[in-house]
């Protein structure tokens, strides 16, 4: 591991200041399990890291139905998983929360953290794409709110700046909106998606958002079209289930191929509609 300035700032404005005299150079670290392992391998060489998990504020998570759900950066995914309105009004987000690596890695890793790393692989992501968050940043020029799918670019790609850090994410409450989380992977526990994905409704209308299928995770707009405002029949949902497949791009990797990742995407399309008629 190469030698690297660690710093601790108290505060935001702080943290911002630090980024800022140090743009370019440094490195946020708040949960570690991704950050830590970069900087082992030495895949990134930053001059100084900046610890934000002791900031006030952001480990906190609260939940109004006038301004929705706010996930604060520092929130781990066992708090998230655990949370009361998380549970009441978001089920399937917690269950992508509980469903990352081991209980132990939960207790350190964090939800902002997988969105900020911008992984293909990453299973928060497609329930808060289903959901239509949106990301909370401050930087030097103050602050500013990114949808999420406008915030990650591509893989390991994201618009945040070099004088920025993401202070939490915010999710909209809609009444009635049910979803549903599947994740497939190796094996049950402590393994990355092979492919993961949500489907989500409310009244007539769906949201399907599918990951490791694309350079980033994608919502399926031609197939979110077609079921709306249509009741749900079997033959519908067996034309949905064929037509998110030809909305994905995935590869062939050590997990899967390209062929079992396309086959996967319909059927959890088809199981998830069938669940939710």
């Amino acid at each position: 591991m190469r030698e690297f300035v660690y710093l601790r700032p108290g505060s935001i404005a702080e943290a911002i200041s630090m980024r800022c005299e140090h743009e370019g150079c440094s490195v946020l670290l708040n949960g570690g399990t991704d950050v830590v392992i970069q900087l082992r391998d030495r895949l990134i060489k930053p001059d100084y890291v900046i610890d934000i998990k002791r900031i006030e504020g952001l480990r906190e998570i609260t939940f109004s139905k006038e301004a929705g759900l706010f996930i604060g950066a520092c929130a781990t995914m066992n708090e998230i998983g655990g949370n009361e309105h998380v549970k009441a009004h978001y089920p399937y987000l917690a269950e992508a929360a509980l469903s990352v690596g081991s209980k132990q890695v939960r207790n350190r890793a964090t939800c902002i953290g997988n969105i900020v790393n911008a992984s293909p692989l990453c299973d928060t992501g497609t329930p808060l794409y289903a959901a239509d968050a949106v990301v909370c940043i401050t930087g030097r020029d103050g602050a500013r709110e990114v949808p999420i799918r406008e915030f990650i670019t591509f893989v390991r790609r994201t618009v945040l700046r070099p004088d920025e850090i993401v202070t939490g994410i915010r999710v909209p409450y809609v009444e009635g909106l049910r979803g549903i989380f599947t994740k497939v992977a190796r094996r049950r526990e402590v393994d990355l998606s092979t492919i993961c994905g949500t489907v989500a409704r409310v009244g007539d209308e769906y949201r399907l958002a599918f990951g490791a299928v694309a350079p980033t995770p994608v919502r399926l707009p031609k197939t979110e079209a077609l079921l709306s405002g249509k009741q749900l029949t079997p033959a519908l949902i067996e034309q949905a289930a064929e037509l998110a497949r030809t909305e994905v791009s995935p590869i062939d990797d050590v997990r899967a191929s390209k062929e079992y990742r396309l086959e996967v995407v319909g059927v959890i399309a088809r199981r998830s509609l069938e669940q939710l008629a």
